[in-house]
């Protein structure tokens, strides 16, 4: 990316499902939902959306090998798209202990996002 117009900033929680997955998607939506772009294509080649970059950052607790990077590319709407993971975010207590499920604790997964924009 040449050029960085706007970052958009999010969090994403997956509280009792230990799912970076989870946690991820709702940070990128958490990011971009809540924003409208009007004029961004005049500042892109042709116009084209499509020629947008978007660079989405994330900072994940653990499990970073597990997070499914097409599934995030598939929630930006425009551009061409690459993920970045990072170690970051936060593990932490949600309150209960969850005894009769494997594999299973008491973590919430928390991770930040930041959409980058530009061309």
């Amino acid at each position: 990316m040449k050029e960085i117009i706007f970052i958009e900033t999010g969090t994403g929680i997956d509280v009792h499902g230990q799912d970076v997955n989870e946690a991820a998607t709702r940070a990128v939506k958490d990011a971009i939902h809540y924003n409208s772009m009007p004029g961004i294509r005049k500042l892109l080649p042709n116009e084209d959306l499509n020629k947008m970059k978007v660079n989405v950052k994330l900072a994940i607790p653990q499990d970073l090998a597990t997070l499914d990077h097409d599934k995030i590319k598939r929630l930006i709407p425009y551009g061409e798209v690459t993920v970045e993971v990072m170690q970051g975010g936060m593990a932490t207590t949600s309150g209960i202990y969850l005894e009769d499920q494997n594999d299973k604790n008491d973590l919430m997964y928390i991770v930040n996002a930041a959409v980058e924009v530009g061309c």
